[in-house]
């Protein structure tokens, strides 16, 4: 068996998911799970794009002790030096250097003859070199660019000090046949191929990037890349969850192992899907709602008498059981405690302790706590911070009236401000009242609801998208009141914009 590295851009790339905007405390806890779930590489962020993005990095390398930290740069000495200051406290600091090669690309974008993008190329893989004990080179819209100028540039940066030479379906182009032809002769064609792995990373416009990345590995690549829920820009990336079950379901095929524990994959998959607000597809291979439920009475009778009949993956393969410990309002501190760290959850003293409280205060509501609940609480409670509060808020609706809201919330400063407003539903009223409090034009453009289990007792997710100061950002609020949930879930993504606005102010003044 060949084993390959699983490189996760969750964190990168995923997080370029139109309106997606993590915390760096919500990277770091999507970081740990990564960690947990035994990816090799992570990539953490982009650090010259943002201070934001730059401490979030620097954070997630210092903390990550069990796998390799990378960052994304472009073809930029600047870019270098900030992506080194934010990962030289990693274990095993890696960088990820782009630059593009199609023709297109080069003619429109870069305005660049194919010999400068040589040049800058070596030019940046070798100062990078002086730093990174890996350095990771991709050929950005590698699958529409001319082969034998791959083989060019490909030599010219392994000389130059890449040890990964990333060949990425950049805009979701290539067919399986193709994409592996290419990886073929890139080996057969580089002579100094045998220095370095070699990668692949695919989108999913095509809806060809599992396809896609098995084909590559079927032609030998060393080292996969996507996200958890394929998720990313445009159509997203490569699930790593899909390849990952394929190649261990069809070992006899593909003849390769990964480091993945793929008990952690339903957690690691949910994590993401709350942290990111992105929801996860009932019908969704491997972590869908439905992948394991089975309706067709044929169906039933046949995974009744043995389960092989229509489920090639077993539930517990990745992370799914029925026999899981029921919470509840007796349910004790150590209990709970134990739980969440079944669940993968870090939590300091200070932390626990507020999620406890969030998880008594439940069991007054809710008969039992499911898992979903814990992690749903856990990542309302953590993302609890200093901004504006809500600390009232009371509604007055009837069927054949206009809805009234009334609410008080703290500012950052610690000043209190009570208002009220009406609206044509309960909703509305609130996002007008909470408008007002704030004194400034909010657009809505997005409210979407979900429950985290089944039952009419379920706590509510409310997520949002807001336009604020100019600026996008989607909030998530929870609470067993739906109206409560919404509230929050308003206040959280304006929170995120102030905190956006801060660190440009920080990179502004720097």
């Amino acid at each position: 068996m060949r084993n390959i590295d699983v490189f996760d851009t969750t964190l990168r790339d995923g997080e370029q998911s139109a309106g997606v905007n993590l915390h760096a405390h919500e990277k770091l806890e999507i970081a740990s799970q990564l960690e947990r779930f035994g990816v090799d590489i992570m990539e953490a962020g982009f650090p010259a794009s943002s201070r934001g993005d730059f401490l979030a990095v620097q954070e997630i390398a210092k903390q990550i002790k069990n796998c390799s930290v990378a960052g994304l740069a472009r073809s930029t000495i600047q870019d270098i030096d900030t992506a080194w200051e934010a990962l030289k406290g990693a274990v095993e600091p890696r960088l990820h250097i782009f630059l593009a090669t199609s023709p297109i690309h080069m003619q429109y974008k870069l305005r660049m003859q194919p010999h400068e993008v040589v040049e800058a190329a070596v030019q940046c893989v070798r100062h990078a070199a002086q730093y990174f004990p890996v350095v990771e080179w991709s050929a950005e819209d590698a699958t529409r660019s001319d082969w034998d100028f791959l083989v060019q540039i490909v030599e010219q940066v392994i000389n130059a000090g890449a040890k990964v030479i990333n060949l990425p379906d950049t805009v979701g182009y290539a067919s399986p046949e193709e994409y592996a032809r290419l990886f073929r002769y890139i080996r057969e064609h580089v002579p100094n191929i045998h220095r370095a792995k070699l990668s692949a990373h695919c989108h999913d416009d095509l809806g060809l990037a599992v396809a896609n990345s098995l084909a590559a590995i079927d032609a030998g690549v060393d080292q996969i890349e996507g996200t958890i829920n394929g998720i990313g820009e445009r159509a997203g990336n490569a699930s790593l969850e899909e390849i990952a079950v394929a190649l261990a379901i069809r070992k006899d095929v593909y003849q390769v192992e990964t480091n993945l524990d793929l008990s952690q994959i339903v957690l690691t998959s949910r994590l993401v899907s709350k942290l990111t607000g992105m929801p996860v597809p009932p019908n969704k291979a491997v972590v869908g709602a439905n992948a394991f439920a089975h309706e067709s009475g044929i169906h039933q009778d046949g995974v009744l008498k043995n389960a092989l009949t229509y489920e090639i993956i077993s539930p517990e393969m990745v992370g799914l059981s029925s026999n899981q410990m029921v919470l509840g309002k007796h349910s004790g501190r150590h209990a709970f405690r134990e739980r969440c760290l079944e669940l993968g959850l870090r939590l300091d003293d200070t932390a626990f302790n507020e999620l406890f409280k969030a998880f008594k205060e439940l069991t007054e509501k809710k008969k039992e706590v499911t898992d979903d609940d814990i992690l749903a609480l856990a990542t309302d409670v953590a993302g609890q911070q200093n901004g504006y509060e809500l600390q009232l808020l009371h509604i007055s609706y009837g069927s054949n009236g206009v809805a009234t809201s009334t609410v008080e919330i703290r500012k950052p400063d610690g000043s209190v401000v009570r208002e009220a407003a009406t609206g044509q539903g309960s909703v509305e009223a609130i996002y007008r009242t909470l408008e007002r409090a704030l004194s400034e034009r909010v657009v809505l453009s997005d409210y979407r609801i979900q429950s985290t289990t089944s039952g009419k007792d379920a706590l509510a997710e409310v997520y949002v998208k807001v336009k604020y100061h100019g600026h996008v950002a989607n909030g998530r609020g929870v609470d067993s009141d739906v109206l409560l949930a919404s509230a929050k879930s308003f206040l959280d993504a304006i929170n995120r914009i102030i905190l956006k606005e801060q660190f440009e102010l920080i990179a502004t003044n720097s």
